[in-house]
């Protein structure tokens, strides 16, 4: 064994000293006036012992102690001292002194409120409010959450939403000023903190919050985090508010779901993302669609008992609102929206509607009024073989191929046109595909040229996962004008989807004039809103969004009735009803690309006249 060193004394001293240094700025400041008493003592004695009496009128060593304090805090005094050169020496040392204790105190306190204010300025402080909603974590999601909770809690006074990621408090709140801009009467509070930590999460008093929204933070392997923040959650003792949280991959679904519970509502954003492309690429204006329903602009979504509605087949509950459309029911086994028309409503159904608010919702006084000789009863035409373009390359591309081929006619045709080195792998197994990969700088002229595009129906141009999202969406809208440019220049036809990131690009993104432009994160946050909200709404727009069942469709309009004649929309409801569809409004092709809704009307007013032109679509609840 080795030989133990005995400690010394001044080791030990030299140890003590350094811990009672550690213990921050009291501990400091209680040195710094352990030293300026020690200082002033020492200054005491001497000018007793070496200049007595001085200075004239002084008589005990209290009052000298006082005259040092005053020299010590304020080293000035020693320029006004009268006495022998003993005494000013004695008093200039003090003053000097003190001069260094002085400024070591100014120090020390100006440092110890830089940390105090740099702590408040993190907002450290523990939320009181209640009935808040809490988002943790950071994405360009946040902001479309914001502005949606925004417009569904402007009825309520004095509505909180309380966001706590591993960002600067001040950097969260004026960003969201620049973006968003007056928030009205709800008010944005902002903790930085991690919200995997409990010990952080414990300053947004979840017990009181109305729900919490997890969101996928940009960056690698996002739904690690997620996952982590989902145990933290669970971790918590107490009440539990609902819990609604983005996953970016299919795979980790089961991971989540057993860290965050029975509590947690889980959004497979790729999937959703995926399956919306798909769907757009099918039917020109379904991203918009989608986007109009999740937004609380206009019609929402509503679940409603009507008991004069018991006993009514669906098929006749379509004309039983005078004001909001009839779009499913909400049955014991589960949500089924557009069933069958002979379905008869139970007690224990809930009927789902779009109304543009819930206060004004009204029953139909009796049966509407109808232009039977303008309804159109058209057969479904077959579905035939494809051909569709697919440009660029992503992580989901696999994901959409699969979905795709569950739509399309056997002998359909997938040309993949991309530089990405990992196009077109994991694609076996497809029963109606055939997939083709050409290599191809999708934003080259003369390379999307030699690819013929007008042999194709459809051409779906992805975000390349390549390059950041911002460059992302600047080599997309270069493919966009590319393409709108070929179809003037050689008359092509072609069905044009498009997938972008940042909202801000659709107004670009118009000027090429594609038939739908999903903008994948804003859809997201949507969702996240509208189930932050209304959480029970979530298997109604899981139904929506699932391949099977019936789906929305913009079909064209004269497929339902004459165009250019003059008829209620109670009379597209009846046709749509007699092909056994759900008509839930119209799109005007003039206003395509005018925002916010790019001619997309819900829940219209059935009583009022339009006139549907041959560009203009019904939208539909429908099977394939």
């Amino acid at each position: 064994m080795g030989e133990v060193s005995k400690v010394t004394f001044r080791e030990r001293a030299r140890y003590w000293f350094d811990n009672t240094m550690s213990k921050g700025t009291a501990s400091l400041i209680g040195w710094l006036a352990i030293v300026s008493v020690a200082l002033m003592a020492v200054v005491t004695g001497l000018t007793l012992w070496l200049a007595p009496n001085e200075p004239e009128g002084v008589d005990h060593a209290g009052e000298l102690l006082w005259i040092s304090l005053m020299h010590a805090l304020s080293p000035g005094k020693v320029a006004s001292d009268e006495g022998s050169i003993t005494y000013v020496a004695i008093m200039f040392a003090m003053s000097l002194g003190g001069l260094f204790i002085v400024s070591m105190l100014v120090g020390l306190l100006s440092n110890g409120l830089k940390q105090k204010v740099d702590r408040l300025r993190r907002g450290r402080s523990r939320i009181v409010e209640r009935g808040h909603t809490v988002i943790l974590g950071w994405s360009d999601q946040v902001f479309t959450i914001i502005s949606e909770l925004v417009k569904a809690q402007a009825s309520q006074k004095h509505s909180v939403i309380a966001i706590m990621a591993e960002r600067d408090k001040l950097e969260m709140e004026e960003e969201i000023r620049e973006r968003l801009g007056d928030l009205g009467g709800t008010r944005v509070v902002c903790r930085t903190g991690r919200p995997t930590e409990p010990r952080d999460l414990a300053l947004m008093n979840l017990s009181t919050a109305r729900s919490v929204v997890v969101l996928s933070p940009a960056r690698d392997d996002p739904d690690a985090h997620v996952i982590k923040i989902l145990l933290a959650l669970a971790k918590r003792e107490g009440v539990r508010p609902p819990v609604v949280a983005a996953l970016t991959s299919s795979r980790n679904l089961a991971a989540a779901r057993l860290a965050g519970g029975e509590d947690v509502h889980l959004v497979d954003s790729d999937d959703t993302a995926s399956r919306l492309i798909v769907q757009s690429s099918r039917q020109s204006g379904m991203s918009v669609v989608c986007m109009d329903l999740l937004n609380f602009d206009g019609g929402e979504i509503y679940l409603r008992t009507p008991k004069k509605l018991l006993g009514v087949t669906y098929g006749d509950a379509l004309h039983g609102y005078e004001t909001a459309s009839v779009i499913g029911l909400r049955r014991p086994s589960g949500i089924v929206l557009n069933p069958p028309l002979d379905t008869v409503i139970d007690d224990g159904d809930q009927v789902i509607i779009i109304a543009d608010d819930d206060s004004h919702v009204r029953l139909a006084a009796g049966r509407p009024a109808l232009e039977e000789a303008a309804i159109v009863t058209a057969e479904k035409a077959p579905t035939q073989p494809e051909r569709t373009l697919l440009l660029n390359w992503n992580g989901r591309a696999e994901q959409i191929i699969r979905y795709l081929d569950g739509y399309v006619a056997a002998g359909s045709v997938l040309e993949v046109a991309t530089d990405h080195p990992s196009a077109g792998t994991n694609l076996t197994g497809l029963r109606n595909l055939t997939v083709n990969v050409k290599d191809c700088d999708t934003t080259d002229r003369f390379a999307l040229e030699s690819l013929g595009v007008g042999l194709f129906q459809h051409v779906i141009v992805l975000s390349d996962d390549r390059f950041d999202p911002h460059h992302a969406d600047t080599r997309t809208l270069m493919t966009l004008l590319q393409l709108r440019d070929m179809q003037k220049t050689l008359g092509e036809h072609y069905s044009i989807v498009s997938e972008m990131h940042d909202e801000n690009n659709r107004a670009l993104a118009e000027v090429t004039e594609a038939d739908d432009i999903v903008i994948s994160d804003t859809v997201i946050g949507l969702l996240l809103a509208q189930l932050a909200e209304n959480r029970h709404l979530a298997d109604v727009f899981g139904y929506l969004f699932d391949s099977r069942g019936s789906e929305i469709y913009p079909r064209p309009a004269s497929d339902y009735v004459k165009t250019g004649v003059e008829v209620s929309f109670s009379t597209v409801v009846e046709s749509a009803r007699l092909r056994g569809e759900t008509a839930i409004g119209y799109r005007d092709n003039l206003g395509r690309n005018d925002p916010p809704h790019y001619g997309i009307v819900l829940n219209p007013d059935k009583t009022r006249p339009i006139v549907l032109g041959t560009s203009d679509s019904v939208i539909v609840l429908a099977e394939r």
